[in-house]
């Protein structure tokens, strides 16, 4: 028998399935999700606009995160953006990721849409 920690929480049963490791409950009566569904990611009101390169083979990428949106319009957003700059992209984490070096493009059609936008990093 295996010695199991204290702390540890039980994640998947063969009778019930997967189990949400906060509330204990089956993932489809899960009450942890249903409450964080509409939570706007904390931000500080600043959009970032970064490059970045890491895990991607030497491929550069911008990053876009502190954006106040999620769901529906942050894609909507990230749609705007690639078509801005002309190349591919996709959101993860609340995070845009434009392919290729558009750093100063994305600032400036930022704040032209209004948002608090500043180039981070080198």
């Amino acid at each position: 028998m295996k010695n199991i920690d204290s702390n540890s929480k039980l994640v998947y049963s063969t009778e019930l399935g997967r189990i949400c490791p906060s509330c204990e409950k089956q993932s489809a009566e899960c009450i942890c999700k249903k409450k964080n569904t509409h939570t706007v990611p904390k931000s500080d009101g600043k959009i970032r606009v970064e490059r970045s390169t890491k895990g991607r083979k030497g491929k550069g990428v911008s990053l876009i995160s502190g954006l106040p949106l999620e769901g529906a319009p942050l894609k909507e957003l990230a749609k705007k953006l690639k078509q801005r700059c002309g190349s591919g992209g996709t959101v993860k984490n609340g995070v845009i990721e434009i392919q290729g070096d558009h750093r100063n493009l994305l600032v400036e059609y930022l704040e032209k849409l209004g948002y608090n936008a500043v180039k981070a990093g080198g």
